[in-house]
């Protein structure tokens, strides 16, 4: 079979077995194309909980499928590729949160949506990367523990500094792979182009940006901006996705370094697997961890929207 009679059969049968399939943005665009909804972990957590259809797969990493069944606890779950985990999901436990609240009393425990169900259950509000800010300057409280990435922490502190930050070791390898002379050597080879950078990012690499946000606001960013070359500071797959989307303009990788293993070990025959019943793993949540674990995405939608 090539690409698009695979694509075929998937669209096929997710309408046959009463399938939606959630991708997000870092996978390739052979899989965005068989797609009922594209976008960041949150976004595709949503769009799950509006759509009829019975059962979901989630192309992306297992954190994002952990954050659909929460929200749609009556649908079926699958994560497309079993081993597709996120690395810095796994940096912190539970454990180590009840941990920080007994180092840290007073304070509350704001964790980035990046991280396991069961970690969330010891926090009182989760954010993404573009509601982080928002959030954080109407939560209540101006004693904040923030888990697990200190690069999003730390650009988030600096946005309110009124506020007292704890910050811990971590973050996301393939964000922190990109260097300040990653950018100063692309930026030379293309001085016109605008930086955009993801806050996941080294400091010192969102300090040299023109734009910083979420995957989605940048691309949004480039797709809506009048210039017309960018250099591209978040994993490597945005840049294809933004030359079929803008091929007017121009987009360079801000390093070869910014690959998501973890996102580009889902195939197409992966999803295909999972329609036909022979791949693929279901999600499976007791109900205390369904409920503890929505309890600080809820606080998140009432402060955020």
């Amino acid at each position: 079979m090539d690409i698009s009679e695979i694509q075929e059969q998937i669209r096929r049968l997710k309408e046959e077995k009463d399938f939606c399939i959630l991708v997000h943005a870092y996978q390739g665009h052979e899989i965005w194309e068989v797609a009922d909804y594209v976008g960041d972990s949150y976004g595709l957590a949503v769009n799950a909980t509006k759509t009829q259809r019975k059962n979901v797969i989630m192309c992306g990493v297992r954190f994002m499928a952990e954050t659909v069944k929460t929200l749609s606890p009556e649908k079926r779950v699958f994560l497309s590729n079993p081993m597709a985990g996120c690395p810095m999901a796994d940096q912190m436990t539970a454990e180590d949160v009840i941990r920080l609240k007994k180092e840290h009393p007073g304070y509350d425990v704001c964790a980035y949506i990046n991280t396991t169900a069961e970690l969330k259950t010891q926090c009182d509000v989760i954010v993404t990367s573009s509601s982080a800010v928002k959030i954080l300057k109407n939560y209540p409280s101006d004693k904040i523990i923030f888990v697990p990435d200190p690069n999003l922490g730390g650009w988030v502190k600096d946005r309110m500094p009124e506020k007292d930050f704890v910050l811990v070791k971590g973050g996301c390898p393939t964000h922190m792979n990109m260097k300040p002379s990653d950018i100063k050597k692309v930026k030379k080879e293309h001085p016109n182009a605008l930086l955009l950078a993801h806050p996941e990012c080294l400091s010192e690499v969102v300090g040299m940006a023109d734009y910083v946000g979420s995957t989605t606001g940048i691309m949004d960013y480039a797709k809506e901006s009048d210039a017309g070359e960018f250099i591209i500071a978040t994993e490597q797959s945005i840049v294809e996705h933004l030359q079929i989307m803008a091929p007017t303009k121009k987009f360079y990788l801000a390093s070869i370094m910014a690959v998501c293993h973890n996102m580009k070990v889902t195939s197409l025959m992966d999803v295909l697997n999972v329609l036909k019943g022979q791949g693929g793993e279901e999600i499976i949540m007791d109900k205390a961890l369904i409920e503890e674990s929505r309890r600080p995405i809820d606080r998140m939608i009432e402060l955020g929207g």
